[in-house]
């Protein structure tokens, strides 16, 4: 399909009778090229922490300090969010796109040229602020150029290096700063961005919203610095690097900020954030409920470096081999997912997955440092492969039912959530920690105080059940592709 013939008002129909009742081979190489966008953001976000202590030691900074690097991508990231769907609307997804994978390999190059501290910093500034408007406008143009009917399979290619990134990062991020200089974990988004923008160019439509809706600024502002007051406060929860009351205020801010735009959205079909999505069933049982789940998943690598790492006492790079056992499972389950969601259908998909999927969080609390490491990695790979299951159904049921006037905000509405509940999961798996560590009046983190947090955060998945449970038995049947008619 070329860019001149297509036409957005066919995205997310029904498709016509002529259309193809499955993804062909061509069909699944463009989810996987705008897939990339999440492939550099989420090794980005996973390489950093290894690094910090290499970084710390050129730069000439106290490790701590260096936290500021991800703190501050994290804060630009969260600022620019709410207003990506709009620019896109505005400027054409497509050509936003592109913009934003450059952007983030100009600003990546930075970081890994970077001489100093405040350098560093800008510089990852502007990495979050890209990468703020990469990830969701590449979810805008997967979702305007797919058929529904496509949809799941095109969601289980796209969200794949959301599931990889965070396994495979700690092994690179690892491998680089023990056999190579600590700016090679920057440059290797390089060939990356140019590859991908060389496909996108070649092979992505141009999608563009015919009508924009004029900016909301207050809107914006609201929900940027609502959201980067929260993110940051869950960043901070638990590791003792800001006063309590600082957090509580952040917090406060946060709250009251969101509260305000609550009253601002209400009724104003302009709003940044439309709020009228999360009265569609399936959005919110995807959003919200799925909100649970994916903070037990943001939890997950967190948990597993502090206990492989620091409870086992393993190397970086013998933790991150051992961890991208889940991303194996996560791999063998990415074609098994729009069959299974076919079959047995989303609701009862995410019912039974779901609770097996947290009773595969609670399990790693068994592990042990004399467990044999063939055992470990078992377990790894079975619960890689349940959350893939889950992440993927999440992801299509999330757009199940969104007309095409509501894609662009529903898109950011929904990118918003995810970031801030996967933040969510590290700084609650934190504080739990710590408190578990000080209820033990234990000196020095053990593994002891570490295990219980897998069944913490397996307990916090099983809440997103009671979402699943009020869908409805056909919820999603329109994502599955038609059952053709046999010829008489």
């Amino acid at each position: 399909m070329s860019d001149d013939t297509f036409d957005p008002r066919l995205v997310l129909a029904d498709p016509p009778a002529s259309a193809p009742t499955s993804i062909g081979p061509p069909g699944w190489i463009v989810p996987a090229i705008i897939g990339s966008a999440l492939l550099m953001s989420s090794l980005e976000s996973t390489v950093m922490s290894n690094a910090l202590p290499s970084i710390a030691r050129a730069l000439h900074e106290e490790p701590l300090r260096l936290n500021m690097a991800i703190s501050m991508y994290l804060l630009s990231s969260a600022v620019f969010l709410p207003v990506s769907g709009w620019v896109a609307d505005k400027f054409g997804a497509k050509r936003i796109f592109l913009a934003s994978m450059i952007l983030f390999a100009i600003s990546s190059a930075g970081c890994g040229l970077a001489g100093s501290f405040i350098q560093l910093i800008l510089a990852r500034i502007f990495q979050g602020a890209s990468a703020a408007m990469m990830v969701p406008v590449a979810r805008l143009v997967l979702l305007r150029m797919t058929p529904k009917h496509e949809l799941v399979g095109a969601m289980s290619i796209f969200t794949m290096p959301a599931l990889v990134g965070p396994v495979v990062g700690p092994i690179l991020g690892g491998f680089i700063v023990t056999y190579f200089n600590w700016r090679w974990i920057f440059f290797i988004n390089l060939p990356i961005a140019v590859i991908a923008v060389i496909l996108v160019r070649a092979c992505v439509p141009d999608v563009k919203e015919r009508e924009v809706p004029p900016i909301d600024g207050l809107g914006i502002a609201l929900t940027g610095v609502g959201l980067a007051s929260m993110m940051f406060g869950f960043e901070n929860l638990g590791r003792n690097f800001l006063p309590a009351w600082q957090i509580t205020a952040l917090f406060v801010v946060s709250l009251a900020c969101f509260a305000v735009y609550w009253r601002h959205a209400t009724g104003n079909r302009h709003a940044i954030i439309d709020l009228a999505v999360f009265r569609i069933g399936t959005f919110n049982a995807a959003t919200v409920g799925g909100g649970f789940m994916r903070i037990s998943i943001g939890a997950m690598p967190f948990l597993l470096a502090m206990l492989l790492q620091i409870g086992f006492g393993m190397s970086a790079l013998t933790a991150g081999l051992m961890t991208f056992l889940s991303s194996a499972g996560a791999l063998v389950m990415k074609s098994m997912a729009p069959p299974l969601l076919r079959r047995f259908g989303f609701r009862t998909v995410l019912l039974v997955n779901g609770a097996i999927t947290g009773l595969s969080f609670a399990i790693y609390t068994v592990l042990t440092p004399g467990m044999p490491h063939w055992a470990i990695m078992l377990l790894l790979a079975s619960g890689g492969f349940f959350r893939s299951l889950q992440f993927t159904a999440l992801g299509s049921l999330v757009f199940a039912d969104i007309d095409e006037s509501q894609v662009s905000r529903a898109s950011t509405t929904s990118s918003m959530c995810q970031q801030l509940v996967q933040s969510m999961g590290v700084g609650l798996a934190a504080a739990f920690v710590h408190v578990v560590q000080l209820a033990r009046g234990e000196p020095q983190l053990t593994w002891q105080a570490i295990s219980p947090g897998f069944l913490a955060v397996g307990a916090v998945s099983l809440i997103s059940l009671p979402w699943f449970v009020r869908l409805p038995r056909n919820a999603g049947h329109e994502l599955h592709a038609p059952t053709p008619v046999p010829a008489s």
